[in-house]
């Protein structure tokens, strides 16, 4: 299981964002929905690790946000929301979040497999560490975006099947321009990393919860 707390940086010198964050995650599947826990926080349950994927790079685009992700087990019944739910996954994610706060706004993203003070397999803290570290690099690819290239890549996205001259009418500029906004945004970079991070993170939690032998 995955669990996901993202907190509002700097929220008592700006406005409330999170329901700007809740619509944004609103399309990624969750066994308990991303929903408002206390104060500028959400937080939210997930058992597929390419959802994790999605709405970390969602919760980074809004670049407001520290995002930690927690791997382990979830207290069952599951509980009727992410408020009420509990388990070592959440304190994991707390823990994650509260390292992404110190991390700071350049790399506002952590992924922790044991909630501090636990003991942690190497094998699985490696395997952790691994799914972290492509997680960071898809989020600097995120971060960096500009708003011309989102522009561009939100019109991809909605519409796969627009050629780049199509692309290029709608925003009234040229085709070279919209190639070159693609290129330096590394979206196909991002599209061919999210399956190796989704994949990561899914070795992470098996070997967690002893559901895959370790070793590869």
């Amino acid at each position: 299981m995955y669990v996901i707390t993202i907190d509002q940086r700097n929220s008592r010198r700006s406005a409330d964002r999170v329901p700007e964050l809740l619509q944004a995650l609103r399309p990624v599947p969750t066994l308990l929905g991303f929903e408002r826990t206390v104060g500028d926080e959400v937080q939210a349950l997930l058992d597929r690790p390419e959802a994790v994927v999605d709405a970390v790079l969602r919760a980074v685009r809004a670049k407001a946000w520290s995002i930690g992700v927690g791997l382990g087990e979830v207290r069952t019944p599951l509980a009727a929301s992410s408020r009420e739910a509990a388990g070592t996954a959440f304190l994991a994610a707390r823990d994650a979040v509260e390292e992404a706060k110190r991390r700071g706004q350049r790399k506002p993203l952590a992924l922790r497999a044991v909630p501090t003070g636990a003991a942690a397999d190497p094998v699985v803290a490696a395997a952790a560490a691994d799914a972290e570290a492509v997680l960071v690099l898809l989020a600097q690819l995120v971060y960096t975006r500009s708003a011309a290239q989102w522009a561009v890549l939100d019109l991809l996205q909605q519409e796969p099947d627009l050629p780049l001259t199509g692309i290029a009418k709608r925003l009234s500029t040229s085709h070279q321009a919209v190639g070159g906004l693609v290129k330096r945004s590394h979206w196909y970079e991002e599209e061919a990393a999210r399956p190796a991070a989704a994949a990561l993170l899914e070795r992470a939690d098996r070997l967690l919860t002893g559901t895959e032998a370790i070793g590869w």
